[in-house]
């Protein structure tokens, strides 16, 4: 089981019903739970956006702290896929299509998701069997 010293660590938008369906699949795929996570609302989140330099009032990418560094957007869901078992990994080969392309396709589906797919009133509270993932 992962711990709180875990060099992955997605940072989602605690609210987005897109984002939590997110973080379900990947913790769905990742039984050796190489990831934690933490909501951007989070005081962890929140720290590590001010720390990168990122707003920490509009939350519109999913973030993936790995070894120190930070990555957004559509590298970060890649690098996350990568991460998983099963077929997902191959996904990562996307990461050869240059970010202007891929990025801008990221930024429409993060621009709708709350239309499309919803939100919550609050952050999801994780079960008591995956609390330790979460920061």
């Amino acid at each position: 089981m992962a711990t709180a010293v875990s060099s992955s660590t997605v940072l989602f938008d605690g609210v987005c019903n897109l984002c939590n369906g997110f973080v379900q699949f990947v913790i769905n795929h990742d039984p050796e739970g190489k990831f934690t996570f933490a909501s951007l609302q989070s005081e962890t989140g929140l720290q590590t956006l001010r720390a990168h330099g990122f707003p920490t009032q509009q939350f519109s990418t999913v973030l993936l702290l790995e070894n120190g560094e930070l990555y957004s957007r559509s590298t970060a869901a890649l690098r996350i896929l990568r991460g998983l078992r099963g077929g997902w990994s191959w996904l990562y080969g996307f990461i050869l299509v240059p970010r202007f392309l891929r990025d801008p396709l990221y930024d429409w589906v993060s621009r709708n998701r709350y239309r499309w797919f919803g939100q919550q009133e609050s952050c999801m509270l994780p079960t008591p069997e995956l609390q330790a993932r979460f920061l």
